[in-house]
């Protein structure tokens, strides 16, 4: 009987983790994310995308400040893998956000009770990987700009890898979020989706 040779991975070897952050220096301005154990980069956004970002903050208004606050790119530790993170564009964070810091300025998805993203180059990303990724961590409200279709996508009740509950709001509606992301926030479709055209 013979033996075969068995190889262990050299300590000295960089995990994926490190190779993003090597990219991160690499690459100013782009978002570089770990989802589903593989490397996902985004270039910057386009100044329409940035503005749709300040307008919507300023609708998030009620729930900054005392037991939650609302962050952009702020990252959020995902429980579906080694190393795998998101940086949604917009959260609500509870307020004592910094005691649940995971690793590399990523947070604990249990303090996360909303992720926005408005969608750019990586559609499919925001529209499928980051709603999967967001359910297993159980982000009760995950809410999708998008703006190639012209709708605004909200998520709610997060169960294994996906959301019960997915309703898709058209220009003229407006859409009150649900209590859980800490006070009443209403979206106008229509002024988000002006502000966001490309």
């Amino acid at each position: 009987m013979s033996a075969a040779a068995v190889e262990h991975p050299c300590e000295d070897e960089p995990t994926l983790l490190d190779e993003a952050e090597k990219l991160t220096e690499m690459l100013p301005g782009y978002r570089v994310e770990i989802l589903g154990g593989a490397i996902t980069v985004t270039p910057s956004a386009d100044g329409a995308h940035a503005v749709s970002l300040t307008d919507i903050a300023y609708a998030f208004a009620p729930v900054h400040g005392g037991q939650t606050y609302v962050a952009q790119s702020m990252g959020v530790w995902l429980p579906d893998g080694p190393f795998n993170y998101a940086i949604p564009d917009l959260s609500v964070v509870d307020a004592d956000f910094r005691e649940h810091r995971i690793e590399k300025n990523n947070y604990d998805p249990a303090i996360f009770r909303l992720a926005l993203e408005v969608t750019s180059s990586n559609h499919a990303t925001d529209l499928k990987t980051k709603v999967v990724a967001y359910a297993i961590a159980k982000i009760p409200v995950y809410v999708i700009v998008d703006r190639r279709d012209h709708r605004i996508h909200v998520l709610t009740d997060p169960y294994a890898n996906e959301y019960r509950s997915h309703r898709v709001h058209a220009p003229g509606e407006q859409i009150t979020l649900p209590d859980s992301v800490g006070a009443e926030v209403v979206l106008d479709v229509a002024a988000i989706l002006e502000t966001a055209r490309p």
